[in-house]
Order: structure tokens, then C-alpha cells, then sequence
């Protein structure tokens, strides 16, 4: 590496060497990468703890992983969005269809942000994890010598990045300043967009207002304004008016396997009234869609998730369960009984979406706090509550 490479010439060298042969492939490749919902916080981490580790003593290269197909970096517009603003496009980013083919577990080294249990195609390289930073709930899988190992509340991940590379960046600054600003605009887009500008108070930690602090003091562009950026990526983030309700329910969806149940999560920036509408311009209706979703998936469990700003109106989570298989109707069941009260969970529109028989509940969420990282969590429990079948 360069003594300071741009963004855009550090994502070219991780790509290259990617593509290389493997007897021209620095043994083990170390990845940095987010998880499978390749979120803004996600993506946004990677690049930035990857380009500062590969910068730091002993400057080995750390490649940023899209969690992700190719194919479906589309549908982030806002990460495009905020890779313009830094003078990259979706082409510049290595993503899942990088990965060499037959890459053996051994010659790779993986450094997980925004999650800290490797899921779905990448799950053959969990035992080549040597660290973490994240704030979602321990699953307890990184082991705990690793390093670093960072697990905890936060309202974004790029805050806990921010706080663990903070002496790579000052050295490195330090050295050069040029280049700080693309940083900064990776760093400020995730942490804004997941705390709503520092306006949540129920997410924002000390470590968050602290890494925004950080941030702006690194800024060299004097006409950059904190809340002209928020708003600006935040109005590219909530229109999904152009999207197939497929790609809505895909675009930032989750997936776990547990006690051989399949459960998936769609987190959805706009409400049921605005799905609802959606759907009537479809041959299908808003549970027909979900349904479809959850055949492709095959899942036992399908879950949809929204948070919406209403114009002129509060702050609002929706959220829909529904059980798909038998036992995912049960643990459907189970989830409604233990999840009532801790979310403060309230029929919808008088049970306009509700098939008992189906196992299909909406509810209007009460405990406005609790995003993915806390019902996902609960979903995972009720599964575990469910008898695994006797074939005895």
C-alpha cells in the first residue's frame, strides 16, 4: 500500500487482488466484512476499518467484503448515494461475487463489523474469525481472546469503529491529512442515519455523540453541514417508490436458522399504510407479496419490520409475524405471547392484516426502542421454545 492511497485506488488494489492467482494472493487474505443485510452502517464499516487497518503498522491489507451479490448492491441506493459524495460508484466495492472461487478456510482471516456471527454463504469460514466490532447482541460464537472483541449498545456500529481506530486515523492523519473528508462523509453518513441525526434517544450512546464530535473536527470542507447531509441521504433512504415490493422485502432483510427453523426479517423504511397502497397497483396484496417472499426464502418463520416518519405524524413501527409451516406457526404463537408486552405490541387497524389460522399477526409496536436488534433476538427465542419433532 501507498502511504495514503484514496478511496477509490485502496478499493481498486483489494479488488486486484482478489482476481489475482492464487500463488499471487497474500496468504491469508484478511476480510472485513458486515452482515448479510449489507446495510449503510455495514458497508460503510468495512471500508472505513479496512482502509485504516491497511494503512496502520504493519500495513497488511484488509479487504472490505460487501455482504452481498453483486447483483443486489443496487438496491442500497443510499450507499450509492454516499459513495458519490466520496467519489465512488457500487463497481468500485468487492462483493460476495469477488470471492475466488474454492477459497480454502485456511487462507483466510475475517474481522466481522455490525455482526458478530458469520451467516448464510459465508458460514464455512466461521472458524477463521480473529475479531469483532459490534452492537448487536452477543451471540457469544467470537472467541474471546479475539482481537479486538467490541460487543456492545451502541446506535450505530460505525461509532464502536470509530472509537477502535481512532489512534490508526490520528497517526495517519497525522502523516496526511488529505483524504480525511471521504472518511468522515463514510463515517457521519452511517452513524446519522441510524440514530436520525442524534435525535433518537432511546439508541444514542455517549460513544455516538462522541464519534460525531470526532468526525466533524476531522472535516477540512468548510461548506460541509452535518444537517444538510442527514437530510440528504435520509430522503434517498425512504424512497422506495421505485422498487419491486420483491426488492423492498430483500433490501434490508436478515436471516437465521435455528432449532432447524428458518426465520427471516425485512426491515422496511415506509409503514403498512404506504405497503398497503404499494400493493394495490400489484396483481397481488401486501400478505401475497410477503407470502411470495417467504416461499423463496423457505422459510418456517417471515417477519416484516417497518419504521416510517408519517408527513405531519409520529414516529411509528409496524411489525408483522407470520408462522409459514407448522412449527413456524407455533413458534408465530409463542412470539406473540412472550413479545406482547416487552414491545407493547397493539393489534393493527383492528386486525385488517390478523389470520389466526395462518398464524399471521400485525401489531402497531408500542416500545418504539426496540429495532432489529431486539425483536430479532426475541423472534429467535420463541423458535427455540418449539419441540423438534419425534420421528421415533
Amino acid at each position: 500500500m501507498p502511504p495514503r492511497a484514496s478511496l477509490k485506488s485502496f478499493l481498486a488494489t483489494a479488488r486486484s487482488t482478489l482476481k489475482a492467482p492464487a500463488s499471487q494472493r497474500p496468504s491469508p487474505l484478511t476480510f472485513v466484512v458486515g452482515n448479510e443485510s449489507a446495510d449503510l452502517d455495514s458497508l460503510c464499516c468495512a471500508i472505513l476499518y479496512a482502509y485504516l487497518r491497511s494503512h496502520a503498522p504493519p500495513h497488511s491489507l484488509h479487504i472490505p467484503l460487501a455482504n452481498l451479490p453483486r447483483a443486489d448492491l443496487g438496491l442500497r441506493t443510499e450507499m450509492t448515494a454516499v459513495l458519490h459524495r466520496v467519489g465512488l460508484a457500487p463497481a468500485d466495492l468487492p462483493t460476495l461475487c469477488e470471492l475466488p472461487a474454492a477459497l480454502p478456510p485456511r487462507d483466510t482471516r475475517w474481522l466481522l463489523v455490525d455482526h458478530n456471527a458469520l451467516t448464510g454463504p459465508l458460514r464455512c469460514f466461521a472458524g477463521r474469525v480473529v475479531g469483532c466490532v459490534d452492537h448487536h447482541v452477543d451471540e457469544g460464537v467470537v472467541r474471546a481472546d479475539a482481537r479486538p472483541r467490541v460487543v456492545e449498545p451502541c446506535g450505530s456500529c460505525m461509532s464502536l469503529v470509530v472509537d477502535e481506530c481512532r489512534p490508526a486515523w490520528d497517526a495517519l492523519s497525522r502523516e496526511d491529512p488529505r483524504g480525511d473528508d471521504d472518511l468522515v462523509r463514510l463515517g457521519l453518513a452511517a452513524i446519522l442515519l441510524d440514530t436520525v441525526n442524534l435525535t433518537a434517544a432511546d439508541k444514542v450512546k455517549e460513544k455516538d455523540t462522541r464519534a460525531v464530535r470526532y468526525l466533524a473536527a476531522k472535516m477540512r470542507d468548510p461548506g460541509f453541514a452535518l444537517a444538510a447531509f442527514f437530510d440528504d441521504i435520509s430522503a434517498v433512504k425512504e424512497d422506495i417508490s421505485d422498487l419491486s415490493f420483491r426488492d423492498i422485502l430483500r433490501k434490508d432483510y436478515k436471516e437465521w436458522y435455528d432449532a432447524g427453523l428458518t426465520l427471516g426479517v425485512s426491515a422496511v423504511v415506509q409503514g403498512f399504510p404506504y405497503l398497503l397502497r404499494k400493493a394495490q397497483g400489484t396483481p397481488q396484496s401486501f400478505p401475497e407479496h410477503v407470502a411470495a417472499w417467504a416461499a423463496e426464502r423457505s422459510l418456517d418463520v417471515a417477519a416484516v419490520m417497518t419504521a416510517s416518519n408519517p408527513p405531519g405524524g409520529e414516529f411509528q413501527r409496524h411489525l408483522l409475524v407470520w408462522g409459514r409451516t407448522p412449527r413456524g406457526r407455533v413458534a408465530a404463537a409463542k412470539f406473540a405471547d412472550i413479545a406482547r408486552e416487552r414491545l407493547r405490541l397493539e393489534t393493527w387497524q383492528g386486525g385488517e392484516l390478523d389470520d389466526e389460522g395462518e398464524a399471521r399477526f400485525a401489531w402497531r409496536q408500542g416500545e418504539l426502542a426496540a429495532s432489529r436488534k431486539q425483536v430479532a433476538p426475541l423472534l429467535r427465542e420463541a423458535i427455540k421454545m418449539v419441540e423438534k419433532p419425534d420421528y421415533n
